[in-house]
């Protein structure tokens, strides 16, 4: 007996599959799959939220200094000529960052083997490539996600049924975060 569904796919084919699909419930918060597939997920995510919960609180801040650009009024950085090279003028600014502690950092790094990157896309369909943004999951995961779940033992998400498919009769559901 296997201790996982093998959903007639090849390792590799479900490990990228069940890897796109709990990427896509935790950034978007619910999902339409098939029953085998979303009990698939459920062990998947709940695993990462539990992972989150526990780290959630787990860095320190730090101050440090940084350079940044001095800019005009129109946002153009700044210039000056030395040794007859143009040089950009740089400001030290004062940071707070926040710094993970090895068990975060080492949270990070499993949330990072299962989740793929995520990019946003702007909605209006315009200048595609310089307005996307690619959004840190592991950080929405610690941030956003799992403070709602902070005082909740398990069973973070919910699987509500919906009938059978109607090309091949597979059940199909919805799973969604709580």
């Amino acid at each position: 007996m296997a201790g996982y569904r093998k959903l007639g796919r090849t390792s590799s084919q479900r490990k990228a599959l069940l890897r796109n699909q709990v990427t896509n419930l935790l950034y978007h918060g619910k999902i339409k799959t098939t029953e085998a597939k979303a009990k698939e997920i459920r062990r998947i995510a709940e695993k990462l939220i539990t992972l989150a919960i526990k780290e959630k609180d787990n860095f320190e801040e730090v101050t440090v200094k940084a350079k940044v650009a001095k800019k005009d009024s129109e946002g153009r950085r700044i210039k000056e000529v030395v040794n007859g090279k143009k040089v950009t003028v740089f400001d030290e600014v004062d940071k707070t960052i926040k710094k993970d502690l090895p068990s975060r950092l080492n949270a990070r790094r499993k949330m990072l083997s299962v989740l793929y990157p995520v990019t946003e896309v702007p909605a209006d369909g315009r200048k595609k490539r310089s307005n996307t943004v690619v959004v840190d999951m592991p950080k929405k995961m610690f941030e956003e996600i799992a403070p709602k779940y902070v005082g909740r033992p398990g069973g973070y998400t919910r699987i509500i049924k919906l009938g059978a498919r109607r090309g091949d009769g597979a059940e199909e559901v919805i799973i969604e975060l709580i």
